[in-house]
């Protein structure tokens, strides 16, 4: 008999293994719920493009419920996403000792079960989609593409970072579509600053992975730059912060957007100076700091954005 109740391999205490009911535990961690900063992630670029748009719009009367909308809409489709990824890649899972215990390769949910489950949520991700201008629904569509393909990129390319970085970073579009129905060049050098920082993020990410990677012939950035990761992180984390900078002042952004962004760059920094690839647990933790980082220069946008709309 199938233990629902059993935790992914590499699960901390979280309120799915805890708290959540039996029934639902395996979709719940199909869709990562135990996991937000995948969410928290996909979010950031979103957030910043919104408020950015705002500044440049000089109103951020639409600013509050672009934010819930798009917050709803992450979830969903960070979890499509994920859902997907599983179905994709359930026997690969299977043989890496972070992923067997995932719910498909662990018989807790069947191939057709998580293909309803990842319907339900992409119909979520339209209904929120449909709140928005035609613009900003064709753009968003225009998406799935992208999400479509990741999962077969680790087979194929020791760069499936970079096809992620296109998908995460989508909502740097976003904003520029809901906001000002198009998609300026700031949304545009904000994107290209995004990927960057994916491939970074992500980077740190698959550095716990790497012997079973190695093993099962699954390619990541992680495996290609090996002990150059950290020059290779000053190269991206650089670039990020270069080409969100060629973002803000394109949208015209003043002196309160440029510090977040220095505040941002020094968190990345940070990142550089600690990281040890052989240490898994750390890997996660500065992963998962890049969260705080995206929120910091978000909130500098906003600040922003209120001295432009009020001055």
């Amino acid at each position: 008999m199938t233990d629902f109740s059993a935790p992914v391999s590499d699960s901390t205490a979280n309120w799915v293994d805890t708290h959540a009911p039996l029934w639902a535990r395996p979709y719940l961690r199909l869709a990562r719920m135990d996991r937000p900063i995948g969410t928290w992630l996909l979010l950031m670029p979103c957030l910043w493009s919104a408020a950015l748009a705002s500044g440049l719009a000089r109103d951020l009367a639409h600013l509050p419920s672009t934010i819930v909308l798009f917050a709803i809409g992450a979830l969903a489709m960070r979890g499509a996403g994920c859902t997907w990824n599983d179905i994709t890649d359930r026997d690969l899972d299977g043989k890496v000792e972070r992923t067997r215990t995932r719910p498909i390769p662990a018989g807790q949910v069947t191939v057709k079960q998580a293909a309803i489950f990842l319907a339900l949520q992409l119909l979520t991700g339209l209904i929120v989609l449909l709140q928005f201008n035609w613009f900003a629904i064709a753009t968003g569509v225009s998406s799935l593409i992208v999400v479509a393909v990741y999962p077969f990129m680790k087979r194929i390319t020791y760069w499936p970072q970079a096809v992620l970085g296109l998908a995460f970073s989508w909502g740097a579009l976003m904003g520029f579509a809901v906001i000002l129905a198009r998609i300026d060049a700031a949304a545009l050098w904000l994107y290209a600053g995004s990927i960057a920082w994916v491939i970074g993020y992500d980077t740190i990410y698959a550095h716990q992975d790497t012997e079973d990677d190695a093993l099962i012939g699954v390619k990541s950035t992680a495996l290609l730059f090996g002990a150059q990761t950290q020059s290779w992180l000053a190269l991206f984390y650089g670039l990020a912060v270069a080409l969100i900078g060629m973002a803000l002042w394109s949208a015209g952004a003043g002196v309160v957007g440029y510090l977040a962004l220095v505040v941002f760059a020094a968190h990345l920094v940070s990142q550089i100076v600690r990281l040890r690839i052989t240490d898994s647990p750390l890997c996660l933790r500065l992963f998962r700091g890049n969260r705080d980082a995206g929120l910091l220069l978000f909130a500098g946008l906003v600040i922003d954005a209120l001295v432009r709309a009020w001055g």
